[in-house]
């Protein structure tokens, strides 16, 4: 593999994990009252941007990245809606 590849696997996978921590605490905790819903809807839609970016050129760290960001974010927001209090 390529190390450009390999650098955006890793750069892809960094950021992707760093929202893990914000799951995990929202799920214990049963609180999302301080997410933003605003914030977290306009990253899901730059996240389908570079998801479909992604798709188009046909570069697999953008997808596999952006994928597992999206459904990481969309979780957050269904958090939102679940744990209002």
């Amino acid at each position: 593999m390529e190390p450009v590849k390999i650098l955006g696997l890793i750069a892809g996978s960094l950021t992707t994990i760093a929202f893990v921590p914000q799951v995990i605490k929202t799920y214990q905790s049963k609180s999302a009252k301080d997410l933003s819903l605003g914030m977290f809807s306009i990253f899901c839609l730059g996240t389908i941007g570079w998801l479909t970016y992604g798709i188009l050129i046909k570069d697999v760290p953008v997808m596999a990245a952006n994928a597992v960001t999206l459904a990481l974010s969309l979780l957050l927001i269904i958090f939102k809606f679940r744990y209002k209090g």
